[in-house]
């Protein structure tokens, strides 16, 4: 007896596979063509179904995420602001600084883009002064994060890295915060016209979404 796709779809629903019903006909002509194993089609279905599994999170992390919009690389408009240092984006988009244990420090005013990458970010940095509890707790992240290769921190503020200083009520935890994640990040300074849009006199803020 031979199986077939269509015979495959209970059971493969059942071990929660569905997945892989979406490339089984292009892996079976690939096997039936030699291209494949036995070994290797088995394992590119599971890499295909690993593959299905993660963009669902993505997908859901999104949606989950509330962002006022959605924005990629690719369809970001560098020639809008010619200010912006886009070799330098592009080039930290290989992510080769995740596997160095590097960070991003992306400092500008509001609206230049500085928005845009996932791993641990903190967005908005430096906003107000710390307290000594959040002073401390912050030391405990980033001494876990910076420097270690795989682990890499973005930090995004309208402030620049000078102006961070004083906001630390501790002046020797505030420099051996940010002398490590100074010296342990590449600095992009996002400067010129805003990519938010402007209101119009009177228009008012949109209404806050629901918790």
């Amino acid at each position: 007896m031979t199986a077939s796709p269509a015979g495959l779809a209970p059971a493969l629903k059942a071990l929660g596979l569905s997945g892989m019903l979406d490339t089984i006909d292009a892996r079976l002509a690939e096997a039936r063509a030699g291209t494949l194993g036995h070994a290797e089609f088995l394992q590119v279905l599971c890499e295909d179904e690993l593959a299905r599994r993660d963009a669902a999170k993505i997908t859901r992390r999104i949606k989950a995420a509330r962002f006022p919009e959605q924005a990629t690389l690719e369809s970001f408009d560098f020639g809008y602001n010619a200010k912006l240092p886009a070799a330098a984006i592009r080039d930290l988009a290989r992510l080769e600084f995740i596997a160095a244990g590097e960070g991003i420090l992306a400092y500008g005013p509001v609206g230049v883009g500085k928005s845009k990458t996932a791993v641990l970010i903190c967005d908005d940095f430096a906003m107000r002064e710390f307290t000594a509890a959040q002073a401390d707790d912050l030391y405990e992240l980033l001494t876990e994060r910076i420097g270690r290769p795989g682990r890499s921190l973005i930090l995004t503020s309208n402030r620049s890295p000078a102006d961070w200083y004083p906001l630390f009520p501790n002046a020797i935890v505030g420099e051996s915060i940010l002398d490590r994640v100074l010296n342990t990040s590449h600095h992009l300074l996002l400067e010129g016209k805003s990519y938010r849009p402007r209101r119009r006199p009177g228009q008012h803020k949109p209404a806050p979404r629901p918790p």
